[in-house]
């Protein structure tokens, strides 16, 4: 008997197969198929399905969804030309960048330079849309996928959002014409769907970490304000988590003017970092493999080896992963948006460990989760047996500490939690 006599398969069944086995990440792909959208629920971006509508999809879509959907399968990803980096996936080059503009690399997270080149792009017609995130304008606090047409309005996508967005929820983001700007794992639901549908947006993407828990902001807010013993209820005017200067503060700003702030290592590292959803923690792709061109940080170690996290001004790593990357990178150069300098890839390995270690782990993290009864996204191409290998000892702990995690986070009635509870009685 088969899946299909048992139970009807369309797109809506698929989508809730991909959030129980906790496959989602969020990106907003599903939206773009009818009776979908996209909401904030448990702290995170989830589709809500309007099973009826969904019904009526037919099976292209169906097949659409299944080959884009980053909650299904992730493959490592060989563009012409590029050599393809077991950390960083495919490269024709890398540079150390920065936007030239002082505002934009001020503004900036990092360098600037993604916010400079989606400009450019609408300046010189290459882009006629860019589709990006930003702060909520009514509450600083939430995150809003954005999609604007004038140049002047890309400043307001500027600076990095730790919070659930769904860029890839935004009608246009996978049309001819759009310069998408978004986490990996929207840029290959764009640069998947885009194929399935025959169209090319010019896909821009970044280091990824993680999603966050948006109630952690909250939480974030609480501690700071009380902290100042000022009033939390008030509502906010301005609120961000990085920029005005490398690598900049989690800043907020009340509607009395109240300003609290702490350091981006704080922010992230205790506050934020903790709460990322299991789907990132399974994630082999954070560098943006599917994109044209990825941005990342780009700092300088200290002399004993960590981060040096000095306030200056931002530098950024620049990838072309493609051809058209290749072209964008050179002309928005040669056009005096952006300045570069040739980057050794072992530079960035050294400012970017987390990058290569998550990819040891993998299988590890993998195999806790059919442990645990889930059936984790297929992934192809990026050698993780070979490195797991590697690290035997590291593994199996990371095995034992996923499957803690699992078990704490997520209690339900899994396999391996009725295999424990029999186990208990006897």
């Amino acid at each position: 008997m088969t899946r299909s006599i048992l139970r009807p398969v369309n797109v809506a069944t698929e989508i809730n197969r991909v959030v129980d086995s906790l496959n989602c990440s969020g990106c907003g792909l599903c939206a773009q198929f009818e009776g979908v959208t996209m909401q904030l629920r448990g702290g995170f971006m989830r589709p809500i399905v309007d099973s009826e509508a969904c019904a009526r999809t037919d099976s292209d879509e169906l097949r659409h969804f299944h080959a884009s959907c980053p909650g299904i399968r992730i493959q490592a990803q060989r563009p012409a030309g590029a050599r393809w980096d077991p950390d960083f996936g495919p490269v024709l080059g890398a540079w150390e960048a920065y936007a030239t503009d002082e505002t934009i690399r001020h503004e900036g997270s990092s360098g600037g330079v993604l916010t400079a080149i989606a400009g450019w792009l609408l300046e010189s017609g290459r882009a006629c849309r860019v589709v990006g995130a930003r702060k909520d304008q009514d509450d600083p606090s939430r995150t809003r996928t954005q999609t604007v047409e004038a140049t002047h309005e890309v400043l307001s996508l500027a600076g990095s959002r730790y919070a659930p967005a769904a860029n890839a929820a935004a009608p246009e983001a996978a049309s001819n014409g759009t310069a998408f700007v978004g986490k990996p794992c929207e840029a290959q639901a764009v640069r998947r769907l885009s194929q399935e549908r025959g169209q090319r947006p010019i896909i821009l993407s970044f280091f990824c970490a993680g999603t966050p828990d948006q109630r952690a902001t909250y939480r974030l807010l609480d501690e700071l304000f009380k902290e100042t013993e000022a009033d939390r209820s008030r509502p906010l005017c301005d609120m961000r988590y990085r920029g005005h200067g490398w690598p900049g503060e989690f800043t907020a700003v009340a509607a009395d003017g109240t300003t609290v702030s702490t350091s981006y290592s704080e922010s992230w590292g205790r506050a934020l970092g903790p709460t990322v959803q299991w789907r990132c923690r399974l994630c082999p792709d954070g560098v943006g493999e599917y994109s044209d061109v990825t941005a990342s940080d780009f700092w300088r170690a200290t002399p004993d080896g960590y981060p040096d996290f000095t306030e200056g001004a931002g530098i950024s790593a620049l990838l072309a992963r493609t051809p058209q990357g290749l072209e964008i990178i050179r002309d928005a150069a040669d056009a005096g948006v952006i300045a570069v300098t040739p980057l050794d890839l072992d530079d960035l390995r050294s400012v970017q460990p987390y990058q290569h270690e998550r990819r040891d782990y993998l299988v590890s993290r993998r195999a806790a989760a059919r442990l645990m009864g889930l059936r984790p996204p297929q992934m192809t191409g990026f050698g993780l047996r070979r490195r797991a290998l590697r690290r035997p000892r590291d593994s199996w702990r990371q095995l034992r500490g996923s499957v803690s995690r699992l078990r704490r986070k997520f209690a339900v009635d899994w396999p391996w939690n009725r295999l424990m509870a029999g186990r208990g009685r006897d």
